[in-house]
């Protein structure tokens, strides 16, 4: 079986180097650098299908990292970082990450947060041949395929990461029914939500960026204040 390579940018040599003990450990080829430059490089280079990133490095930071990568590429991208407040998370998930890790941290929950996202990762099957899908949903002015993970918004193709994608295929599939943010969160990141954070709502926001006309004014996916989200039939 194939190694999947996973890219951990953090100049934190102990830190970087716990990381590489227990993915490898889980039979992930690992990358390493110590700033945002080499990090950009190896992946220009690599067949990286997740990056470890650290916000506080010198020169480019995290951040802007994540930033770069999203011009490009999907792939699923963790934060790792010590400040912990609830508008660090919804600073790091909104430069495009897919999920949040505070220092100091479990290797084994960074370990399960890997696993859950390389599922969700590797779900993206293109369809070579370009027909139309039996699982293939239409709302107003979007095509969402479910087998070639593709959403298509007048003629053009959005590129959605994997957990934007399984947001608006979960309210897709169920139209008309609102979903809470708890709900959205256990069904897509498939965990229970313990305590209230911003996480769904970011992605949301993002989401809303990339599929409507004019995000402000939501077309597709609306709000239910105080209840949830919802795509009406």
């Amino acid at each position: 079986m194939e190694q999947i390579n996973i890219l951990v940018v953090d100049d934190d040599k102990d830190i970087a180097d716990l990381v590489e003990i227990h993915l490898i450990s889980d039979g992930y080829r690992i990358f390493k650098a110590n700033n945002a430059k080499d990090g950009l490089a190896i992946l220009e280079n690599e067949d990286i299908k997740l990056a470890i990133l650290d916000i506080m490095m010198p020169g480019i930071d995290g951040l802007s990292m994540c930033k770069i990568i999203r011009e490009t590429s999907t792939i699923p991208i963790i934060m790792l970082s010590a400040k912990s407040s609830d508008f660090d998370k919804i600073v790091g998930l909104s430069t495009g990450a897919d999920d949040y890790v505070i220092k100091p941290f479990n290797p084994l929950e960074l370990t399960a947060r890997v696993k859950s996202q390389l599922r969700r990762y590797t779900k993206f099957n293109p369809d070579s041949h370009g027909e139309k899908s039996d699982r293939e949903i239409q709302i107003k002015h979007l095509i969402i395929n479910k087998e070639s993970h593709k959403v298509i918004s007048g003629d053009k193709e959005v590129k959605l990461t994997p957990i934007e994608f399984d947001i608006l295929y979960l309210l897709a599939t169920n139209l008309g029914r609102v979903f809470s943010t708890d709900e959205i969160f256990e069904r897509v990141w498939n965990e229970k939500m313990y305590e209230a954070n911003n996480t769904v709502m970011v992605h949301i926001r993002r989401l809303r960026e990339k599929i409507e006309m004019d995000s402000r004014n939501a077309q597709i996916i609306k709000t239910v204040w105080g209840v949830g989200y919802k795509i009406e039939k």
